[in-house]
């Protein structure tokens, strides 16, 4: 059938899919990431600053290239998903500006079936890179897919993923940066790497709430279409009974909200991990906190640093207790999101 998608049976480890279709991300798509999403991280906002340091233009908010290239990947990995359990090993290669075409490829890396045998996790390396060739992101993502069933299931092999990615790595992710022309004032804030310590806790302050208009127009925007965020018809028989928000709409979001207290943490250069915790849905306000777990240097730069940062999404429960784990050791019933991210900041 047409659309159906692929379930957990069709998964085939070492098989490379290619994603339809290449896009080309434009000011419009940079317009409508602001107007949803509120980024004011200044050198994604301004040409004259951006310029002004070393970039040719302001590049693009670093999710759009993400929320491209993994709205190109849903037809063909998760559609007939019942979530999206995690990342890791994400790598921010170089700027993305408008006017690029992204295209995306997933490479099969790991297939588990569940004990039950109604869905299996399926591990994928996701690659985007431009209509030249030059890559622009990769990561990974495992998803829990559901078995259609009348076909044998495959046996588990599950990948060996590193904890986080090696800073090393991560020096190519922005153009090298004439600090003397970087303008505090501009940016927000006179705090760069020195200035924070490792086991400092922020709390971002500002809330904002899920609007139905607004998680539906970001999961077009993003080509993403998955059923259990767009078919609320069809999502009524479902366990949860509604649509859910799109993981990446909530990462997008908590992203805006750290711009509190990391004003000069300008670029997304890897995803060492993460997890959507819970689901959220429209009418719920989310909430972010974020705590400092490591500083490195990065190779041969000496402009910038990379800041891991550990950033917590939270929905109805403002973030100055910084809640992560409930009294049972478990997660606490507020967390939606937990993602580890290296952050690129000036020195």
């Amino acid at each position: 059938m047409a659309g159906a998608g692929r379930f957990f049976e069709d998964f085939i480890v070492g098989d490379v899919i290619r994603h339809a279709t290449p896009r080309t991300v434009t000011v419009g798509d940079v317009a409508l990431n602001q107007a949803l999403y509120g980024n004011r991280f200044v050198v994604q906002s301004s040409d004259a600053f951006a310029q002004a340091i070393g970039y040719p233009r302001s590049p693009v908010d670093d999710l759009i290239a993400f929320h491209v290239v993994f709205g190109k990947s849903v037809p063909d990995v998760s559609l007939n998903a019942f979530a999206n359990l995690g990342y890791a090993a994400g790598r921010f290669l170089r700027p993305v500006y408008p006017g690029d075409t992204l295209v995306s490829s997933s490479e099969v890396i790991g297939v588990r079936p569940t004990s039950k045998g109604d869905a299996g996790v399926v591990w994928v390396r996701t690659r985007g890179v431009r209509a030249d060739g030059a890559p622009v992101l990769d990561y990974v993502r495992w998803v829990l897919v559901r078995v259609q069933g009348g076909r044998s299931i495959q046996d588990t092999v599950v990948p060996d993923l590193p904890k986080a990615v090696d800073p090393s790595e991560l020096g190519d992710a922005c153009p090298r940066l004439d600090l003397a022309a970087w303008d505090n004032a501009e940016s927000g804030s006179d705090r760069r790497f020195d200035d924070y310590h490792v086991g400092e806790k922020i709390d971002h302050v500002d809330g904002m709430t899920v609007e139905e208009a607004e998680h539906q127009l970001a999961t077009r925007l993003w080509q993403n279409t998955a059923r259990v965020h767009f078919d609320g018809y069809g999502q009524k028989s479902s366990k949860i009974g509604r649509r859910l928000v799109y993981g990446g709409h909530v990462i997008s979001l908590a992203r805006g909200l750290s711009f509190n207290g990391l004003e000069n943490a300008f670029h997304i250069a890897g995803i060492n991990g993460g997890r959507h915790v819970a689901p959220i849905f429209a009418g719920d306000t989310l909430y972010a906190w974020s705590e400092i777990l490591d500083k490195q240097p990065l190779p041969g730069r000496d402009d910038v640093g990379a800041m891991r940062v550990r950033l917590t999404g939270l929905k109805d429960c403002a973030g100055a207790a910084f809640p992560r784990l409930g009294e049972d050791g478990k997660d606490h019933p507020a967390v939606v999101l937990d993602l580890d991210l290296w952050l690129l900041i000036p020195r």
